[in-house]
């Protein structure tokens, strides 16, 4: 899955970088969701240093109490920030600051033009699209936290949940953290003005295969599991041809999902290879071609492609759960079957930090409002509980 906020977007999708700096400084300055005392730390001047470290002590000896506490500002948090709130549960959330080399507001923030969204028939950027899922969520209510979370302790009720500079007591909390597409680092490999990421490069056939930039042109792919077997074929349906690139001479790919790939004529594939660059440009500097190298032989050559995807798998933000909560093998949030339960009773997981495998905008928007739906209800069970002990 990929990545707001003008009344031009227009103009923005002609300068999205350049919009993107606007938002990052914009983030750092919203009154009254950022702490006062990260403000202090991150900005505060030599002179007063132990001000700040103050405020931030004062901060955390003091935690904010909150009956749901969201971790993740993509679709599935605000979704369940939106849901928590016209419930007038009062939500918390934290979106972070860079966590993960993401800005707030998830993946979507790295992606330009969202086509396969409900709602926006014309395609919206996403940044732009983030932006007015927050816009929503601080509307009915949700108090917003740039800062990231660092550290949570679920042993006991209410949970506890820290940044660098605030605690939070929350009788319920949804993690919804998100995971980071994996992405090679070459020469051309990018943001523009030096690379070609979202002009050319992407990490998400689903997302961008059938953007007009891609369509009717060749394409490659880089991988050799179940997703790039998958992407690449669903790229077929757009592309004139599909490379797909892979540094060894046997895909680690289900062998239904090989054949699959295999027996489609629009696919062919470059063994024992490796992107050395990417390169482009003309009016719209958009990538154009691929230097690949076969390690075997150390040739060298071109390969003239308008599209290259990674399909190498993804990393979900999970690291800072610390063991706090069931993982599967690659790291993934387990949940209960058709719930977003997690193994602490309280505790909810929404949208890709446990979905390996839809990871679109709209099916974490969906597992959003299922989280913020099951925090509810078990928040309405434990205070029949209270009630029935009272």
């Amino acid at each position: 899955m990929r990545t707001e906020m003008s009344s031009a977007p227009r103009q923005m999708a002609k300068n999205p970088c350049s919009r993107f700096k606007d938002l990052l400084v914009k983030a750092g300055s919203f009154v009254g969701l950022a702490s006062t005392a990260a403000a202090a730390v991150s900005f505060s001047t030599s002179a007063a240093p132990s001000a700040a470290a103050a405020a931030a002590a004062a901060s955390m000896d003091s935690p904010l109490r909150t009956k749901v506490c969201i971790i993740g500002s993509g679709p599935a948090g605000h979704t369940a920030a939106i849901y928590a709130a016209r419930a007038e549960l009062k939500p918390i959330l934290f979106e972070g600051w860079m966590a993960n080399g993401i800005a707030p507001g998830g993946q979507l923030t790295t992606t330009t033009e969202v086509e396969n969204f409900p709602g926006f028939p014309e395609g919206i950027h996403g940044i732009e699209l983030m932006d007015k899922c927050r816009k929503q969520s601080l509307r009915f209510g949700t108090q917003i936290f740039t800062e990231t979370v660092n550290k949570v302790d679920f042993s006991s009720s209410p949970f506890k949940v820290f940044t660098d500079s605030r605690s939070v007591l929350a009788d319920s909390v949804i993690v919804a953290t998100g995971a980071i597409a994996k992405r090679l680092n070459f020469p051309g490999s990018g943001s523009p003005p030096e690379g070609f990421w979202n002009k050319g490069i992407s990490a998400c056939a689903v997302c961008d295969g059938a953007a007009p930039l891609f369509r009717n042109k060749p394409l490659a792919v880089i991988g050799g599991g179940d997703s790039a077997m998958e992407e690449s074929t669903f790229l077929t349906k757009f592309a004139s041809k599909v490379y797909i690139i892979h540094r060894r001479d046997a895909f680690r790919a289900s062998k239904i999902m090989q054949a699959r790939a295999l027996a489609n004529p629009k696919i062919e594939v470059i063994w024992n290879t490796v992107v050395e660059e990417a390169y482009g440009g003309g009016d719209r500097g958009t990538l154009e071609g691929l230097k690949i190298k076969n390690v075997v032989t150390n040739e060298v050559s071109d390969l003239k492609v308008s599209g290259l995807f990674f399909a190498i798998g993804h990393e979900p933000a999970t690291k800072f759960l610390d063991g706090k909560l069931q993982l599967d093998s690659g790291g993934y949030i387990v949940t209960k079957p058709d719930s977003t339960h997690t193994s602490v009773r309280g505790v909810f997981a929404a949208g890709d930090v446990q979905d390996k495998k839809y990871r679109q905008a709209i099916t974490a928007a969906g597992a959003g409002c299922k989280a913020a739906l099951d925090a509810e209800h078990y928040l309405q069970e434990i205070g029949d509980q209270q009630d029935k002990r009272d």
